[in-house]
């Protein structure tokens, strides 16, 4: 049964002693009721109303125990009819002015992704209906190879799963990225992949042939390398060894494969920063990246949820230090620190980083995509002198 309420997400910031019976109370508190019966294999198990929504619908048992009847969540995609598929941006702390996302939502299900939010413009929830309910578009491909050959078109690099990850599980079936690069290729565009699947490899021959002309870099995202702390945290995406087969077999490939320590999570993975540059360079990144933990909006309750249900006895503690750098706030969203963070312990992960990378040999070059290769498209005159 549903009631309508207005959740008190305050109460996740009450202490968490008395481990996971205390963290049930305080979800209780919240106004989120328990459906991991209905959640395997998800992150969240909550599904709290977007800030658009005038209401918060709570669900709670009404004695009839016709909870436990409710069938479980599945993955539902529908088709979202964009009008243009590249993405503009002014951020000046990110390294690209445009980007592409082929699908809405994404079923890896990351409970610390800060992509949550943006499902509220759908008039859906950044728990779970942000890893169940996706949106795909399937007109990607056409809408790209129209955009990029428009008179007067200026080419820069196109950066793919900088918000939803392009190799998510659905990908497997709708095939959009691996259409995407077909064009991009064909018109010698770079681009520049994140991602935390293994099915990049699928498209490892697209890849290698736009290599081959300085035309892309993948970058696989390594959260950590504990297969326990990973299948909680990111249940559906590729587990931590094989992503670094990825970067592995990228590489041996002539693909330019980097590694995102991202994000960095203090008092949860952060001790395991050398670990991973060691093990993404003996694979043969070259290049590696880290993120600090960002908990935009919508993203803080559904992550705070998480961090009670598995690690109690953290919860204190976590949030302490990632206040700590976020000038005693959740989150801090100022450009030049939303990245980083401030602080003691902010400065001790960037020097750890830079010292662990600077003895690996790591970042000593970094790859610029080539932008003068690209196919301008033939003046309309010339194509109908073909006919």
């Amino acid at each position: 049964m549903d009631v309508i309420s207005r959740a008190d997400t305050t109460a996740f910031d009450s202490p968490a002693d008395g481990g996971a019976e205390r963290a049930n109370t305080l979800i209780a508190r919240a106004g989120f009721r328990d459906q991991s019966h209905r959640a395997r294999g998800r992150a969240s198990v909550i599904n709290p109303s977007g800030r658009f929504e005038p209401l918060v619908r709570t669900v709670f048992d009404d004695g009839w125990n016709s909870l436990e009847d409710l069938p479980p969540f599945k993955t539902e995609v529908q088709t979202e009819q964009a009008r243009k598929i590249i993405t503009r941006n002014t951020s000046p702390d990110i390294s690209f002015d445009r980007s592409i996302n082929p699908y809405r939502g994404c079923e890896h299900g990351c409970v610390y992704c800060f992509a949550r939010p943006t499902h509220a413009y759908m008039g859906l929830s950044a728990g779970l209906d942000f890893e169940s309910k996706l949106f795909a578009k399937p007109d990607a491909a056409r809408l790209l190879e129209k955009e990029i050959t428009r008179p007067g078109y200026q080419v820069r690099t196109i950066a793919i799963g900088t918000n939803t990850d392009p190799y998510q599980p659905i990908e497997r079936e709708w095939k959009l990225m691996r259409s995407i690069l077909e064009v991009l290729e064909r018109h010698n565009h770079p681009v520049g992949i994140v991602t935390k699947s293994y099915l990049v490899t699928r498209d490892a021959d697209i890849l290698s042939r736009m290599a081959d002309k300085g035309l892309t870099k993948v970058a696989l995202s390594v959260t950590t390398m504990d297969r326990g702390l990973a299948r909680t945290m990111e249940p559906r995406a590729s587990t931590p060894s094989k992503r670094l087969e990825a970067i592995r077999i990228l590489s041996d490939a002539g693909i330019p494969a980097s590694a995102m320590v991202a994000p960095v999570i203090p008092g949860l993975n952060d001790h395991e920063i050398e670990k991973i540059l060691d093990a993404v360079h003996g694979m043969g990144a070259r290049e590696a990246g880290y993120v600090l933990l960002r908990l935009p909006l919508e993203v803080a309750p559904v992550f705070k949820e998480w961090l009670l249900r598995h690690y109690p006895e953290r919860y204190r503690h976590v949030l302490s230090l990632i206040r700590s750098m976020r000038g005693g706030k959740d989150y801090d969203s100022e450009w030049g620190k939303r990245m980083r963070g401030t602080g003691p312990y902010a400065w001790q992960i960037a020097r750890r980083f830079e010292i662990a990378s600077k003895r690996l040999g790591l970042n000593r070059r970094r790859l610029q995509l080539r932008t003068d290769l690209f196919v301008e498209p033939k003046p309309e005159s010339e194509q109908l002198s073909l006919l």
